[in-house]
């Protein structure tokens, strides 16, 4: 390899989490006198030469290679995660593979919740959650195999500049709802509830793809801070050290309703601390939700699930399930002769461009 190829190797490898930077830093005067990288990551970090030649291969990671499957594509990455669409070899069965990150594999709390989360997913069985088929490791690759959806989030439609009719809105709601209700008997609490946590699918069903925050009921954080996605946690939960509540997850599913229907959140600071402490201290304010001819009962939602004090807000999915079902089959102007749903539970995705 070239010295500059090897100085490119060794930034990735940092940027992937192989490496720390400053153990990185002390590999530089020897290659700028020539040296081989390789042989640095052998002879002074300790790896065997087997492991610098895979990550070679694989580009740190980026193109993995995990015995008993073929990779057909990357479907994704995130912020502790890679997601491919992968073959298992043995079965030919198509699959998502989530690929925990070097860097969070190396941190206990994280590769604790990625175990954790394959697990949960597993473990449950509803339609309206994504299927998991287990956890495994190959030499230090963590990985989660996952049911193949084909779609996209919610937050991916905002994104292009879309909001959601609302009787179309209402719906993702009840079904999302739904399948938080079935957690809920299962004594779960998601903390995570949010537009790019919900998918719709191909064939235009609603999926919640995400369980990382998941937690026991009244389980609380051991290090006393926020868990969650900062612009969707309740007042509560931005103060920090709550217990997992089901009405936190009714604050988030309010704020999500919001964002669909509005096409923006409803608290947006200039940075995490500010947005936090909008989300205490301010009022709920939309012009929005008055100018666009959105009903009263779409206004009453949003207030009762975003409420400041958790006392006020829905106490129950079966009480918000109830309420949210009664308004979509009251509404007679919902149309459900062209898909926008039929009790075969068929979504049709509806949406009109942002203003």
């Amino acid at each position: 390899m070239s010295p500059k190829e090897d100085a490119q190797f060794l930034a990735l490898l940092v940027h992937r989490g192989y490496l720390a930077r400053d153990r990185a830093e002390t590999l530089l005067p020897a290659l700028k006198d020539g040296a081989s990288l390789d042989t640095l990551l052998v002879t002074e970090i300790g790896w065997e030469e087997k492991k610098v030649s895979r990550l070679r291969r694989t580009r740190a990671g980026e193109e993995p290679e995990i015995p008993g499957y073929e990779f057909l594509g990357r479907l994704g990455i995130g912020g502790t995660a890679q997601v491919f669409r992968v073959r298992e070899k043995k079965t030919g069965r198509t699959m998502a593979m989530k690929i925990l990150a070097p860097r969070c594999a190396a941190d206990p709390r994280q590769l604790r919740a990625f175990v954790n989360e394959a697990k949960e997913l597993q473990r449950l069985d509803h339609p309206g959650l994504l299927g998991g088929f287990g956890v495994a490791r190959s030499g230090d690759t963590y990985f989660a195999r996952l049911e193949l959806v084909d779609g996209r989030t919610l937050l991916e439609h905002l994104d292009d500049g879309h909001t959601f009719d609302e009787p179309i809105a209402m719906q993702i709601i009840l079904e999302v709802g739904e399948v938080l209700q079935y957690m809920a008997g299962k004594n779960l609490v998601h903390r995570d509830v949010k537009p790019g946590n919900i998918m719709l699918t191909d064939s235009a069903r609603v999926k919640l793809i995400d369980l990382g925050f998941c937690a026991q009921k009244d389980e609380r954080n051991p290090e006393d801070s926020a868990v969650g996605t900062v612009q969707y946690l309740s007042p509560e939960q931005a103060e920090g050290g709550a217990a997992a509540d089901l009405r936190s997850d009714i604050y988030s599913l309010g704020v999500t309703l919001f964002q669909l229907t509005v096409g923006r959140l409803p608290f947006e600071g200039e940075g995490d601390e500010d947005t936090l402490r909008k989300a205490v201290m301010e009022s709920l304010s939309s012009p929005e939700l008055k100018s666009r001819g959105l009903s009263p009962h779409l206004h009453y939602f949003i207030e009762k699930m975003m409420a400041k004090e958790a006392d006020v807000r829905y106490q129950s999915w079966e009480e918000l399930i109830g309420d949210i079902r009664s308004q979509l089959e009251g509404r007679e102007s919902l149309d459900f002769t062209s898909g926008a749903r039929t009790k075969s539970g068929v979504l049709r995705r509806r949406t009109s461009r942002r203003k």
